[in-house]
């Protein structure tokens, strides 16, 4: 490639990727780690049953689960961030390595209690950034017909909170049909579905949980982080001057 071919980069920072790079990270050997958050209060929440039902089967697919009570969560902003709820939530999400987000439709759209949840995880604490790099799954259960509104909107707030949001996902319609009275969910295709959900998302986990790092270092990150030292370095040249 000749010069004025080349790319307008800083040659030192631009990385080019390798499968040695890829794979270079030793496996972990303890069992998959998911959080699972759901966005109803209801006694009787289809959102929490339908996630206790994932989490059933994510622990027979050998995966270690925490389901996060969002009861007594305040709102975004109108709390400290000391709070314990906010505080037991950002515990368990910098725990995980993927997530499963499952959220009533309410006028069309994820409820305010999963917003309320998504909105109090941060993209950075500190020099932790909890959910980039991680796998996330996306359900949703509906009152009435199918509808897929709200996974969609879950997988855009994924891609902003820059997981690893799996192809598959789940809408349950009439959920309220889906299960017996015992809580637990009838035999279906619906229920086909979340299995399927779930194998998916163990499977993501295994592939990218030890690759991280890899996988989210990005070059303008790196040309930001560059800068910023230089500026650093140049001010302490300044004052010992």
């Amino acid at each position: 490639m000749s010069e004025h071919e080349m790319p307008n980069l800083a040659e030192e920072l631009f990385h080019i990727p390798t499968s040695e790079a890829l794979f270079r990270a030793p496996a972990s050997s303890h069992k998959p780690r998911i959080l699972l958050l759901y966005g109803s209060l209801r006694q009787r929440s289809f959102s929490r049953l339908t996630a206790e039902e994932a989490a059933r089967l994510l622990q027979a697919m050998g995966a270690d689960t925490r389901t996060f009570n969002p009861s007594g969560l305040p709102l975004p902003d109108d709390a400290e961030v000391e709070h314990p709820k906010v505080q037991e939530l950002r515990e368990l999400v910098q725990w995980c390595e993927g997530m499963v987000w499952c959220s009533p439709e309410r006028h069309g759209a994820m409820t305010a209690i999963m917003k309320a949840q998504i909105d109090w995880i941060p993209l950075t604490m500190g020099a932790i950034r909890p959910t980039q790099g991680k796998t996330l799954a996306v359900m949703q259960v509906c009152g009435g017909s199918q509808s897929f509104n709200v996974v969609n909107q879950l997988r855009v707030l994924g891609r902003w909170m820059r997981m690893v949001t799996i192809p598959n996902q789940s809408s349950l319609p009439k959920a309220w049909l889906e299960f017996d009275d015992n809580d637990r969910m009838k035999p279906s295709s619906y229920y086909d579905r979340i299995v399927d959900v779930m194998e998916e998302l163990v499977k993501f986990t295994y592939l990218v949980r030890d690759r991280g790092d890899y996988l989210v270092d990005r070059y303008s990150e790196r040309k930001e982080s560059a800068e910023e030292l230089l500026k650093r370095v140049s001010v302490r040249a300044e004052d010992i001057s």
